[in-house]
């Protein structure tokens, strides 16, 4: 299943984010990881989840690639 974070990211551009268990619902936010699990905890969910939001999107096309040559 597809979760959609477009308003999620407008609203946190570069900020980190706790969600709830259902991944969508923003508990709190801070400029550190520190800052929004503090303020997570305070609000009573031991177990938020933690994510950082970019500062801008960036599309990525292609794969990666692995090389097995060692170069010596």
């Amino acid at each position: 299943m597809v979760i959609d974070w477009e308003l999620i990211y407008q609203k946190n551009k570069g900020k980190w984010v706790a969600l709830k268990q259902d991944e969508v619902t923003v508990i709190a936010n801070g400029d550190t990881l520190q800052e929004a699990y503090d303020k997570a905890i305070m609000q009573g969910y031991r177990k938020p989840i933690m994510t950082r939001m970019p500062e801008q999107l960036i599309p990525f096309v292609g794969g990666y690639g692995l090389s097995l040559l060692a170069v010596f």
